[in-house]
């Protein structure tokens, strides 16, 4: 009992304790297109104050962060998501072009602002079309309050982000898409750490204006470490297609956050990564001194054809941090094993000090079917078989002021006939359609999601899903293998010490039990994270409490039927 109630209060205090001054961390961004070479190869590249990736967002749990973006990109639109950071009391913020605004246009200044209310490891991305591969991105650390103490030690921080890269324009990509034949973007060219990789120059005619791997910018990222220190390491993905392995050449890492949530702590030898999680892993500099070490990250569960690996030093001082490691870099796992990257899903459960109870039973279910489509010759990825589309004016502002004629108001299936269904062979679908339709929760009920997936349309083909929620955190309550039985499965569900997270992936041919409470008013994206998925169709979007939303600013205005509003 003793040990319960000091977990109770500790978390209590992470959560509730008062920050003495909760200040404003202000910032002030130009974001606009230049000619970087992140592998060496040179394209344009969307940078913030003219890096890629963009300033470290740093804050304290209770300050509010505000953000004045100047978009200089001349003919793009633009929005920015603030992943992970829940948005409580301010839904404008959340930076979903569609869903919580409309865009912002070029020459526009738009500022974005929120309570940062808990401490972690988080993310910024571009959330307007395809744009965050084009290298609108970066990282949000947010710190415990002053006198609060960790469950676990370490002497440094830092912060890494782990992409991939193509050198095809995002535009070129989005028309191969939406084209009829269907034109895949295929794999991509590289990727990299901290916004660097090394392409293979040599593999295609390029000329060494073009692609020149002697160019400082795409020299390998090293982070620098002191001989018998412990270094906090903060790894996030921010991929666009790829699921990652991420690997510390002789080095354990031991995984004690995920998602701004503290994990039980464990220790791998490579973390696997989906894009739009993140990790704190702790390394001890414990090897030997004289050289410097691999840090590598290669793709799985995909086939990796023709991708150049991510590679980085750990450099340990007084070694040059671009003096190369004596040995080969090593190999990450193999692509297509599935087994150890469930496995460490499996592993990821709250500390034990901060176990968040969840509801014992919930309010609602709902499944959701991940299937590839073919409506009327398009390709599409789809939910239930509904590809979703997003309307011309945002869900917040039509829910708010009762725009009901500009979505779609039949409300979209919540399950599938997952007795006929077979998730193992490629379907025809014939009844696949599109739709704006969206969930409509009530507001402080608990809901269960079943992501459930399937064949593609490839024979033997079924891919990871990361999917993530928009202002919330879910409680992870369950993996499995195959078809998911709403009868024997929820028997198995963890309900003792589940992790929070706002991201998790969906296996091949398996499912994902997710619970979570309905009670941040406000028009929620729930989607795939992988690029061209969501922009193929695989979200929803859900409905919560919008009653209790407060009055909208006009500056999330101007699109749509919301021209003019706000105005005198």
């Amino acid at each position: 009992m003793f040990l319960k109630l000091l977990a109770l209060s500790l978390f209590a205090f992470l959560i509730y304790a008062p920050i003495a001054e909760a200040r404003i961390r202000h910032y002030k961004w130009e974001v606009k297109y230049e000619y970087k070479s992140p592998d060496c190869y040179k394209k344009l590249v969307i940078t913030i104050n003219g890096k890629s990736p963009g300033p470290t967002i740093l804050a304290q749990q209770g300050d509010t962060v505000i953000v004045e973006v100047t978009n200089k990109l001349l003919l793009e639109n633009l929005a920015i998501h603030w992943h992970g950071i829940r948005q409580i009391g301010t839904p404008w913020s959340d930076g979903t072009e569609g869903v919580t605004q409309c865009p912002v246009v070029p020459g526009d200044t738009f500022k974005y602002q929120f309570k940062v209310d808990r401490a972690g490891t988080y993310l910024y991305h571009a959330h307007y079309g395809m744009q965050r591969e084009s290298g609108l991105y970066g990282s949000i650390r947010v710190s415990v309050p002053d006198n609060f103490t960790e469950p676990f030690a370490y002497d440094y921080d830092r912060s890494i982000i782990l992409t991939d890269w193509y050198h095809k324009s995002t535009y070129e990509q989005a028309t191969g898409l939406s084209n009829k034949p269907f034109v895949w973007v295929g794999e991509p060219q590289s990727l990299l750490i901290q916004g660097k990789g090394k392409f293979n120059c040599s593999s295609s005619s390029l000329t060494a204006d073009t692609c020149n791997t002697s160019n400082p910018e795409c020299s390998p990222y090293a982070i620098t470490v002191i001989p018998g220190k412990t270094y906090r390491l903060r790894v996030a993905s921010l991929t666009a297609l790829s699921a990652l392995s991420f690997q510390i050449e002789g080095h354990n890492m031991t995984v004690v956050e995920a998602d701004g949530h503290y994990v039980e702590p464990f220790v791998v030898k490579n973390l696997f990564i989906y894009s739009g999680e993140t990790y704190s892993v702790l390394i001890k500099a414990d090897q030997d001194p004289s050289r410097n070490y691999w840090m590598t990250t290669n793709v799985v569960s995909r086939t990796p054809v023709n991708t150049s690996e991510g590679l980085g030093f750990l450099n340990y001082y007084p070694n040059h941090p671009r003096r190369s490691p004596p040995t080969d870099p090593p190999t990450g796992p193999i692509w297509n094993d599935t087994a150890p990257r469930l496995n460490q899903s499996l592993r990821i459960k709250a500390h034990h000090d901060f176990i968040v109870t969840p509801p014992t039973t919930s309010d609602r279910v709902i499944v959701f079917l991940n299937t590839q489509n073919e409506i009327n010759g398009y390709r599409h990825w789809s939910v239930n078989n509904v590809s979703f589309t997003l309307p011309n004016t945002p869900y917040l502002i039509a829910l708010k002021n009762k725009l009901h004629h500009v979505f779609n108001q039949t409300p979209p299936p919540e399950g599938y006939d997952s007795v006929n269904y077979d998730i193992y062979n490629v379907s025809n679908n014939p009844n696949a359609t599109t739709s704006n339709a969206i969930y409509r929760l009530g507001f402080n009920t608990t809901v269960d999601i079943i992501l459930q997936n399937a064949n593609t349309m490839i024979v033997s083909n079924s891919e990871t899903h990361p999917w993530h929620l928009h202002g919330h955190d879910f409680w992870v309550l369950g993996y499995g293998d195959g078809k998911f039985d709403m009868n024997k499965d929820p028997e198995k569900y963890n309900l003792v010490n589940p992790i929070m997270k706002n991201t998790v992936p969906l296996h091949p041919y398996g499912w994902t039990a997710l619970r979570f409470k309905a009670d941040n008013p406000g028009a929620w994206l729930f989607h795939c994270h992988i690029e061209a998925h969501f922009y193929m169709g695989m979200g929803v979007v859900f409905e919560e409490g919008v009653d209790k939303v407060g009055e909208l600013p006009s500056s999330i205005m101007g699109c749509g039927e919301t021209k003019g509003f706000g105005k005198p």
